[in-house]
């Protein structure tokens, strides 16, 4: 499992992984949803930059958000434009060329209006993922290609998912969805613990998260009885979330999840949620 920290100030979250930064992304509020902008960049947000990654949307009740890809998360999506991709080429191709959108994620708070029903929910639908990846013999599509405008230090341990564009503004931008035939991998809550002595609800985070929040989760892979998984894989946590200090968390990941789909996950955590607590 892949270790790294997240930091939220101003509306600005920093994702760093061994003393090395890796994305930043920034909250931009619209009448109706609220977009984090993901980039290489902690000084660069713009969309036409070949440092933009993607985005994450949220609706404006903060339940439901989409992960989008600007490029296509592996070699059978279909694209849409036969122009050259502006993060390999970004000298070829004007800036105001927008990138595809690729939704390749949704994410879904289940709503909890009377706050009854214990710590948050949710759900993800990996769409770039099949639920075949966890099983034995199983893999992950992943790019074959990586930016070559970036410096060449810059490297992840797992293989980074291509990037995303969007504007609510721009009429050429056109949503594609990655749904393959096969079934995407669903994530879920870990279920907590009631833990009488605290009269909280407990997750075992092994050391790695050390202050409460509601921001706090686990995520296990959601199977069905007719899928090859032991129920060993089952119970892996694949994603797990948490505080440690003021306006500091944790974020640890493992296959198949690449740092841009774990980061944008744990971003809708931090989205103010007006139906969920």
């Amino acid at each position: 499992m892949w270790k790294a920290y997240i930091s939220n100030i101003v509306e600005t979250a920093l994702l760093v992984e061994n003393g090395k930064f890796l994305f930043a992304a920034k909250k931009v509020r619209h009448a109706t949803s609220t977009d984090y902008i993901i980039s290489l960049s902690s000084e660069d947000f713009s969309r036409a930059s070949n440092t933009y990654v993607g985005k994450l949307r949220s609706n404006f009740l903060g339940t439901k958000f989409t992960i989008y890809d600007s490029q296509p998360p592996h070699s059978g999506a279909v694209v849409l434009t036969s122009r050259p991709s502006r993060r390999f080429y970004s000298k070829q191709v004007s800036p105001r060329v927008p990138a595809g959108s690729y939704n390749i994620a949704n994410i879904v708070y289940e709503l909890n209006v009377l706050g009854t029903r214990g710590p948050r929910r949710m759900q993800c639908t990996m769409h770039s993922i099949p639920a075949s990846s966890i099983q034995v013999g199983g893999n992950a599509p992943t790019p074959t290609e990586f930016p070559r405008s970036l410096d060449e230090s810059f490297s992840l341990p797992f293989s980074k998912e291509p990037l995303v564009d969007f504007s609510s503004s721009s009429l050429s931008e056109i949503p594609i969805n990655v749904e393959s035939k096969e079934v995407p991998l669903v994530l879920k809550n870990k279920a907590p613990r009631w833990h009488e002595q605290l009269q909280c609800w407990c997750l075992n985070f092994r050391g790695r998260v050390t202050v409460a929040s509601v921001k706090n989760f686990q995520l296990v892979a959601s199977v069905e009885p007719s899928q090859l998984v032991t129920q060993a894989d089952q119970d892996k946590v694949i994603l797990q979330f948490g505080k440690i200090g003021k306006d500091i968390f944790t974020m640890d990941y493992r296959y198949p999840l690449s740092a841009f789909q774990a980061f944008a996950i744990c971003l809708s955590s931090f989205d103010t949620k007006l139906a969920c607590e």
